[in-house]
């Protein structure tokens, strides 16, 4: 009794063994099988950057952002010391004032009351040279008839002349009164104008340069600075990551680079997340270089490959600059 008990454990055994031989066998098969199916490359996350300075040059007045804020497009980041340019700005409206004043003035005439105190100063100078040249009429009389002087008489000759020089200027000035301004002068005074309402539009154009907004949606990757420091063209004050597609740089071997292609489906892996990042394909580059040192697989480590770049929406901004990721690429 004992020795059939024996054998039926041992039978029994036997039995589970065969069982757990054919179970491993076939989660081998599945695993190969799945293997086969399936193109599992490593690499990093990648992403656009932007070095964010401003146009102008000058101190910088106030940062409204700092590293890790989330910014949109348009978004103000930072202003320069604009007090300078804000007098300058405040000088040309003057002008722009006054200028516009003297093109009114022009293009109205001469007043009805500066014309008639032109009329008023023409009689009285005609009456005066009318006078005078009585006068030296009568003592030229005189002198004809020796009972003065050529002094005398050159004295009245010259009063007359005088006061007939007075009352020709006196109608012109009446004349160009009743005329109004020339086109000539009325150009000038326009164009004027127009100088300074172009040098208005330069400087507000130059004060809206003054603040630096971001380009483009994304977030703060670096602060490089801070207030009171002297900003220009060539010292970026930001270093901004792009919210744009984003991509997993990954390395494929030789062998492996028909299987895949421009538009392929991807799924992207990062550590600690369970769920995949859908993408796809976008790059593949044509020309084979050594294994980057950041690809953490013995297999590929002194093998020739290929950068492949797989592409994916980051709407949660899940993906950032350096993430050792895994993609796979069903086949």
């Amino acid at each position: 009794m004992e020795k059939k008990r024996i054998v039926t454990i041992i039978i029994a055994a036997i039995v589970l063994l065969g069982v757990g031989y054919g179970g491993y066998s076939y989660y081998e098969t599945k695993v190969e099988q799945a293997n086969a199916s399936t193109l599992t490359l490593h690499g990093n996350v990648d992403v656009r950057e932007v070095d964010v300075a401003f146009r102008q040059s000058d101190r910088i007045d106030k940062i409204y952002v700092t590293e890790g804020d989330t910014v949109k497009a348009g978004q103000l980041l930072a202003e320069l010391d604009s007090t300078e340019l804000k007098l300058s700005i405040s000088k040309d409206k003057s002008q722009i004032a006054a200028q516009q004043a003297t093109v009114s003035k022009l293009l109205n005439g001469t007043r009805s009351e500066e014309i008639e105190q032109a009329q008023a100063n023409v009689d009285s100078a005609r009456a005066t040279a009318n006078q005078a040249q009585t006068s030296y009429a009568r003592l030229q009389s005189l002198y004809d008839q020796d009972a003065i002087s050529a002094q005398q008489r050159d004295d009245a000759q010259a009063t007359a002349d005088a006061a007939q020089a007075k009352l020709a200027y006196a109608e012109k000035v009446l004349q160009e009164a009743a005329a109004g301004s020339r086109q000539e002068d009325i150009a000038q005074a326009e164009a004027t104008l127009q100088y300074y309402k172009d040098e208005l539009a330069r400087q507000e154009y130059v004060l809206s340069n003054y603040q630096l907004v971001a380009p483009s949606d994304g977030v703060i990757r670096s602060r490089l600075l801070e207030v009171g420091d002297m900003a220009s063209t060539t010292r970026p004050v930001f270093k901004l990551s792009l919210n744009d597609k984003k991509w997993a740089r990954v390395y494929v071997k030789e062998t492996d680079l028909p299987k895949i292609f421009e538009g392929q489906e991807a799924k992207i892996y990062l550590d600690g997340r369970t769920e995949p990042i859908i993408g796809q394909i976008g790059y593949i580059s044509g020309t084979a270089e050594f294994t980057p040192k950041t690809v953490q697989t013995d297999e590929l480590r002194t093998s020739l490959v290929y950068e492949v770049r797989v592409y994916a929406d980051d709407p949660d901004n899940v993906l950032r600059l350096g993430m050792p990721t895994t993609v796979k690429i069903a086949l």
